[in-house]
């Protein structure tokens, strides 16, 4: 089947909807990173070309495919469940029964109503049950999530839920404090503002660890 046949039937399918979920349809995965790259930079020349840009200039020419090649394998890589990182767990041999906080995690996502960068800092919590996870895999599951068109609220959750798979424990606290570009860059552009958004379960419903956890990620 062609791109163009398959593309024609993809856009009759209907969306996965779930509040964790981001707008997604059943079908997004029957063309392959190589399909898209080219369907992208076929459409993003043509972008550029009502834009008024002259694409025979050496500086833009190369551009349609270097936009095609980022979107699909670097910055919306986190919308293929394949790019979902092998998450690590190891025994708590030392019997650690504290908080655990990983904090200022680089976060760079971009925003799903504009496609401008959100970017900021991810603070992350969790109590032992058992099983600790391999520090490097915390920050690999929240680039995996923030590798999609975003919404602040929905990754936030989405982070939680993910390390609450992983670790089998709903002692999780997440928290992103971060600038949306849509609001600095364009309509209001207010440079001042961040946006923070938070998540709490389990041991971290309690005031008292909850408040801990806030005062050490200041």
């Amino acid at each position: 089947m062609s791109i163009e046949k398959t593309l024609n039937k993809i856009d009759k399918k209907p969306l996965i909807k779930n509040h964790l979920h981001n707008p997604i349809r059943k079908d997004a995965f029957e063309l392959n990173d190589n399909q898209k790259i080219d369907l992208i930079q076929n459409h993003f020349k043509e972008i550029m070309h009502i834009l008024g840009l002259d694409l025979t200039d050496d500086s833009i020419q190369n551009t349609p495919r270097r936009v095609a090649k980022m979107y699909v394998e670097e910055i919306f890589s986190g919308i293929n469940p394949k790019n979902k990182p092998i998450i690590t767990l190891f025994e708590n041999k030392y019997q650690y029964e504290e908080m655990l906080i990983e904090k200022d995690i680089t976060l760079y996502s971009y925003c799903e109503h504009h496609f401008v960068p959100i970017i900021g800092k991810v603070h992350i919590a969790y109590i032992s049950n058992g099983a600790v996870i391999g520090l490097s895999k915390i920050n690999r599951l929240v680039q995996f999530y923030a590798k999609r068109p975003q919404i602040q609220e929905r990754l936030t959750n989405q982070i939680a839920d993910g390390l609450k798979e992983a670790l089998n424990s709903k002692d999780i606290a997440v928290m992103i404090d971060a600038a949306h570009l849509c609001v600095s860059s364009r309509g209001i552009k207010d440079t001042n503002t961040t946006t923070i958004t938070t998540h709490f379960s389990g041991k971290f419903e309690n005031e008292i660890v909850k408040n801990q956890f806030i005062a050490l990620t200041k």
